[in-house]
């Protein structure tokens, strides 16, 4: 969807189509505090651990 008016219903045809985790992943990867952390994560700035970003960002599931 990179470009596309977000104001355009055409450019929401296939919502739906989309699966609940589809959408909380759409919502997610728009958030920017979760770009901020995924992208300090990917450059080890911070000392955040692969486990505890998922935790936070309820990445994870109980087994």
């Amino acid at each position: 969807m990179s470009g596309a008016d977000w104001r355009s219903e055409s450019a929401y045809q296939d919502v739906r189509k989309a699966e609940a985790a589809d959408i909380a992943w759409e919502w997610l990867r728009r958030d920017r505090e979760y770009q901020k952390d995924f992208s300090a994560l990917l450059r080890h700035r911070r000392s955040v651990s692969a486990d505890h970003f998922r935790r936070k960002w309820g990445l994870t599931f109980r087994s």
